[in-house]
């Protein structure tokens, strides 16, 4: 039961981990760069994220929270604890994988098919304005998520009877 927890809990970590670089690093890194390099960076950078490593901490954490609330449950344990897990299992699919799939994935799929050797400086410009400022706020929101998801996960490993 608590491996399940604990599990889930590094797997959200990881995630936040790497919300949380590209919120105080990689974005304001790539914000320096010209709209040429800021778009050909995000088009490598969105390619190679696709990755098996990235996919089975992205969307494992969700079912593993879901399996350590109902084992927390089935065994009769804190009954908060299950609260706290259900309810950052919800807050972890609204908040990162809704996010993600509704927000930044449509966003990474059209910049990934835009030609951008071939477009004016004006249309760079308005590509990477219409591309950057949207991301980054569902970033935000994403980034916010994971955090919140990270310490209510933490809370209940620490309320978790062994």
């Amino acid at each position: 039961m608590k491996t399940f927890l604990i599990i889930a809990t590094l797997l959200v970590a990881i995630i936040c981990g790497l919300m949380y670089a590209y919120a105080c690093s990689v974005n304001p890194g790539l914000r320096k760069l010209k709209d040429i390099e800021y778009l050909h960076a995000m088009q490598s950078i969105n390619r190679a994220i696709l990755n098996p490593w990235f996919f089975l901490c992205f969307m494992g954490a969700l079912p593993l929270q879901l399996i350590a609330a109902w084992m927390v449950h089935r065994a009769g344990g804190n009954s908060d604890v299950v609260v706290i897990v259900g309810a950052s299992a919800i807050l972890y699919f609204v908040g990162v994988i809704l996010v993600t799939g509704m927000g930044n994935v449509p966003l990474n799929e059209a910049l990934d098919k835009t030609s951008l050797d071939t477009l004016s400086t004006e249309a760079l410009r308005q590509s990477r304005e219409g591309f950057e400022i949207p991301w980054n706020k569902y970033h935000l929101i994403r980034t916010i998520a994971s955090v919140a998801t990270l310490i209510m996960m933490l809370v209940a490993l620490v309320r978790i009877k062994n």
